[in-house]
């Protein structure tokens, strides 16, 4: 895909995706405009960003600190009003530079990690709003707090670190329906009082709009398909 198609292609696929929340908000008797859309714009650069916050779009979401620090700061010189997330996982010696980077850490997923994040934002003076990532599926190769322990760990989150836990978020199994999943995450949201629901990516988004999603995470049906990822 050359530059020119990429561009005319990427907001195209954006108008598609925001059509597609508006309905399910509709089929689900939500309010419209209930559920943000997060863009996934993980292992793509500026170029292909831009043509998608050019279409209005604020909230992006990256998996790793590192290659977000190569390409945002720039980006936000240009569009001050982004709202920035890390959705993928945090390693406690990159906190530092994930408070000073991210708007919203919506993997926080471990006791080591919430005292890395407490020391750095009572250092820093910057709270970035906070989510814990459930592992709603139990899956032992999946990052994540077990669905048993959520409710206990996002106390001490809160008790212990000092911390303000505003939602949950999860990536329900790849091979199973998502719905039960999805319905599971919302209610330990609401037994916890916690307004944000992250859940729901591209092959499953309308779903999760219709179990209570707050937010979905949209990569691929947006920008397409992924470049080859880059090592650190």
């Amino acid at each position: 895909m050359t530059d020119d198609q990429r561009d005319e292609a990427t907001p195209a696929g954006l108008d598609e995706v925001r059509a597609r929340i508006r309905a399910a908000e509709e089929e689900a008797g939500r309010e419209p405009g209930s559920v943000t859309l997060v863009a996934v714009s993980k292992t793509f650069e500026a170029p292909d960003i831009r043509p998608v916050l050019q279409a209005g779009q604020r909230v992006f979401g990256e998996n790793r600190v590192q290659e977000a620090m190569g390409k945002w700061p720039e980006l936000r010189e240009e569009f001050p009003d982004i709202e920035l997330q890390l959705i993928g996982p945090l390693q406690t010696n990159k906190a530092k530079e994930a408070v000073t980077l991210f708007d919203v850490i919506s993997s926080v997923d471990r006791e080591k990690l919430a005292g890395s994040l407490a020391k750095e934002i009572e250092k820093q003076g910057r709270a970035p709003r906070l989510r814990v990532q459930v592992n709603i599926g139990e899956e032992p190769q999946k990052a994540g707090i077990p669905p048993a322990e959520t409710e206990e760990f996002v106390r001490r989150c809160r008790e212990e670190h000092g911390l303000e836990i505003e939602g949950l978020m999860c990536i329900p199994p790849f091979d199973e329906a998502p719905a039960p999943f999805f319905a599971l995450l919302a209610k330990l949201a609401d037994r916890l009082d916690l307004p944000v629901r992250s859940m729901g990516m591209s092959g499953d988004f309308e779903i999760a709009v219709a179990h209570g999603a707050t937010e979905v995470r949209v990569g691929s049906a947006i920008f397409g398909g992924r470049p080859p990822l880059k090592s650190d």
